[in-house]
């Protein structure tokens, strides 16, 4: 006697996404991207002050690298008499846009703050030392 065959369905696995799950990916793109969006907006600001403080940084730095050596030396280094001439101290002078602002004489051996002045009406403060 023969045995009945016994039909097996098979279940088919379905491959893919159902449209609600679509639609939740989507909508928490969505949330993700209003909430994250406005931060990255508004980086100009942000980064010209970076900018201007770095430059400031610098001005600074290389104030005091120049006093040290022209106290070891008079022959090294160059003098610093007002705040324009410091912009002469980095290599290159201050990159384009930028400038300091027109002080009166500095006394040596005296440091004063001498307003650097950027692009987008940015400013910062430089610490500058003044030497013959």
């Amino acid at each position: 006697m023969r045995k009945p065959y016994l039909i097996q369905l098979k279940r088919t696995q379905e491959l893919g996404f159902t449209l609600i799950e679509l639609v939740v990916v989507i909508v928490i793109l969505g949330i993700l991207s209003a909430t994250a969006l406005p931060k990255f907006i508004d980086l100009r600001t942000e980064a010209n002050a970076s900018v201007i403080a770095s430059i400031a940084g610098a001005v600074s730095s290389s104030s005091a690298i120049n006093y040290a050596a022209r106290k070891v030396n008079i022959i090294n280094g160059q003098a610093v008499l007002t705040c324009t001439d410091a912009a002469t101290l980095l290599q290159g002078g201050l990159p384009a846009g930028y400038s300091l602002a027109v002080t009166p004489a500095i006394p040596p051996d005296l440091t004063v703050s001498c307003l650097l002045l950027g692009p987008s009406s940015t400013s910062a403060i430089a610490k500058v030392t003044g030497i013959n």
